[in-house]
């Protein structure tokens, strides 16, 4: 029987898949650690007969080439993606030998991208499970403007059309999307369902609504928020064909060096808990908190070819950064500093709050209140009087921002503690609210218009 074994990346809100009959197994959509791929298929005792990618990725660098090359398998590419690589085409109708009883049949889907495939496992010719990449995902369906502006409408149209034809298949068949766990490919993706099938999907999916294909693209549509800005280099690695990520940790920085590189250009992230970091840390210092929001969010805000310095408490910690950083292309780090920071380095720091506090520190002058979160989450809600600048807009807006201390929130600490560290850099007092935006404390936009830094 044909098992498939998920490999998750919170990281980035994805999933590779390890398919396998017991003896021989197929790889899909490989993040660039490709290590953890070679240890699941020990752990299974399979051996890998090929590896294939649903689509050029946007969201992270593929490992697909590189685990190929390493174990001269086959590489299943879209015949029509122009890459830089040999690989094997494949075409919609193509069924792919992968055991004695096990194939993958190769079937178009586009919408999230022009040119993107899904893979249906096949044992003894009967489908099994379908990994759909970024076309059906749990709930809802890839989004379909990264091609381009020009491109979202048709393609929103193209992916209802997909996701009908995927909905044909039978109803036991197991869905498994690489996208939809936080990926910022998903449009309002359900992050609580762990696993579906074709049935549970045709019941649950945006595309099988009332309304049809309008009212789907409407939808679609209408649900694309930002994403994050390296997504625009990711494709063009892709189709180069990257290399595993080198594990070679950067040099060390003394702590003279350190707060030198802190005073430059250059970005000294410090990856420690965000309350840890607010009470002592080298003025300068970015603070960017080591967790499952880090790549995402440091890959999105650190400006093209700026030297990149991690500081860790740990050697662990600064070489997760690292394999983290990798998986987005970033793999020439400036410098790292691990352990604690010596005590004359420590020289700023600034307060930690609630949302509580904060209601408080409103009421009196010279007090801004600033949210960071995205124009989606404003529009929901937010507070009174508040003053309005998503977080990767705020390097090129922050010195717009009116006088006085800035108390910086967001929905959980998490961004507000990145945007209160890079405010601290600019000059500015700062109050980081580390607390979770609840319903009560909302004032809806219909009701009383809050001010935007524009």
């Amino acid at each position: 029987m044909i098992e498939a074994v998920a490999l998750a990346t919170p990281e980035l809100g994805d999933r590779s898949y390890l398919l396998h009959d017991g003896r021989v197994a197929a790889v899909i959509d490989p993040q660039r650690d490709i290590e953890r791929v070679l240890r699941a298929a020990r752990a299974e005792g399979v051996r890998i007969a090929c590896v294939a990618e649903t689509h050029i990725h946007n969201d992270y660098v593929s490992g697909g080439w590189a685990l190929s090359q390493q174990l001269g398998v086959p590489y299943l590419v879209a015949a029509e993606e122009a890459v830089d690589f040999a690989r094997r085409p494949v075409r919609h109708g193509d069924i792919i030998k992968v055991g004695t009883s096990f194939s993958l049949g190769v079937f178009a889907t586009p919408g999230h991208t022009l040119h993107h495939l899904s893979y249906v496992a096949l044992e003894g010719g009967l489908p099994v499970s379908v990994c759909t990449g970024g076309s059906m995902l749990f709930g809802s369906a890839g989004r379909t403007d990264l091609s381009g502006e020009s491109q979202t409408v048709p393609l929103a149209r193209r992916q209802y059309r997909t996701l009908h034809r995927l909905g044909r298949l039978p109803d036991e068949v197991a869905v498994l999307p690489t996208h939809g766990f936080g990926s910022f490919c998903a449009v309002a993706s359900s992050a609580i369902v762990d696993a579906s099938t074709m049935a549970e999907q045709r019941g649950a999916n945006l595309a099988f609504r009332p309304g049809g294909e309008d009212a789907f693209v409407a939808a679609l549509v209408g649900g694309l928020t930002a994403y994050p800005s390296y997504y625009r280099r990711m494709a063009a690695l892709n189709t180069q064909g990257m290399p595993a990520p080198n594990p070679s940790p950067p040099r060390v920085l003394d702590a003279v060096r350190l707060g030198a590189v802190a005073q430059s250009p250059a970005w000294v992230v410090d990856l420690r808990p965000r309350a840890t970091f607010a009470r002592a840390h080298l003025f300068g210092t970015i603070n960017v908190e080591h967790g499952v929001l880090f790549t995402t969010y440091l890959g999105w805000l650190l400006p093209p070819d700026t030297p990149l310095v991690l500081v860790g408490e740990s050697r662990h910690m600064v070489a997760g950064a690292q394999l983290d950083l990798a998986r987005i292309g970033i793999d020439h780090l400036a410098g790292r500093y691990v352990g604690r920071l010596p005590s004359a380095g420590a020289a700023s720091s600034y307060p930690v709050r609630g949302f509580r506090e904060l209601h408080e520190a409103m009421r009196r002058p010279g007090v801004l209140a600033l949210d960071v979160r995205r124009q989606d989450e404003w529009d929901s809600g937010h507070l009174d009087g508040a003053l309005h600048l998503p977080l990767p807009e705020l390097g090129e807006h922050i010195g717009e921002i009116p006088q006085g201390t800035v108390w910086v929130h967001c929905a959980a600490g998490f961004r507000a503690a990145i945007a209160a560290s890079l405010l601290e850099r600019a000059g500015r007092q700062v109050v980081l609210v580390n607390d979770t935006f609840l319903p009560g404390t909302r004032v809806h936009e219909r009701e009383r218009p809050a001010a935007r830094v524009a």
